[in-house]
């Protein structure tokens, strides 16, 4: 969107997928080396069919992503469900808007909860590994306060983007459930641990912020009917701020 059209032309990747591939290399490869840090881990089986699954899952999120970011050009609103969009709707022959509802649903869904699932999973496994008794190791240096807002943004934006809200809150509980339990054997969060919970906690805070902006939107609350109102941002921007491209 920033980017000129001519650069990379609608038929061809854009920055953002080429961005998107070296994310699919790179943050299994880091995720591995965050188990080998953890003192507990799953077994080993295990551990593959997570990595597996997860560079499956943001995969097949890189391909429905890079389809559906390219039709906003084409006047897409995300901000709507896919047959209320105006280009869908003129599609001929109607079967049409079935394989783009089928394109939606592998981005959307099952692309997501194959790739974040295996993702929360292993981060709370590295988590439980973040305990130390000795005071001292449970500070963090300068570097790690000012990389917890972006880090936090980061959380933000997976949880409102992915539609991962459940999944998110489950894995903070846990975490609150661990470190109470281990500050019962006088265990305390070494500066690691301190920098993955604090930076939950900002994300939750940044959700809720969030949540209070949009909460009087009526063509977002149409998109999102259920308990749990979180907005995407790609639906915000289609709806808010579409003219900027």
């Amino acid at each position: 969107i920033i980017l000129p059209l001519e650069w990379f032309p609608l038929n061809k990747p854009s920055a953002g997928d080429y961005f998107h591939m070296a994310y699919n290399v790179i943050t299994p490869f880091l995720l591995l080396k965050l188990i080998e840090r953890s003192p507990k881990t799953l077994p080993r089986s295990m551990i593959y069919v997570s990595i597996i699954m997860f560079v499956m899952g943001a995969s097949i999120h890189l391909v429905g992503d890079s389809v559906n970011h390219r039709l906003i050009f084409s006047g897409y609103q995300h901000h709507l469900s896919v047959r209320e969009n105006p280009i869908i709707k003129n599609l001929k022959p109607e079967t049409l808007i079935d394989s783009f509802e089928l394109l939606y649903y592998y981005d959307e869904y099952l692309g997501h909860s194959m790739w974040y699932i295996p993702f929360f999973l292993i981060l709370f496994i590295y988590f439980t590994g973040c305990f130390t008794p000795v005071e001292e190791e449970s500070r963090m240096p300068v570097a790690a306060l000012l990389l917890m807002g972006p880090s936090s943004l980061y959380y933000w934006y997976l949880v409102t983007e992915g539609q991962i809200f459940i999944l998110y809150i489950f894995t903070f509980f846990a975490m609150m459930a661990l470190v109470m339990h281990q500050k019962r054997k006088g265990l305390v969060l070494d500066s690691n641990g301190l920098f993955l919970f604090y930076s939950f906690i900002i994300t939750l805070v940044l959700i809720a912020l969030w949540v209070v902006w949009l909460w009087n939107d009526k063509i977002l609350r149409k998109k999102y009917p259920g308990v749990i109102y979180i907005p995407e941002p790609w639906a915000f921007y289609t709806l808010h701020m579409n003219n900027l491209h």
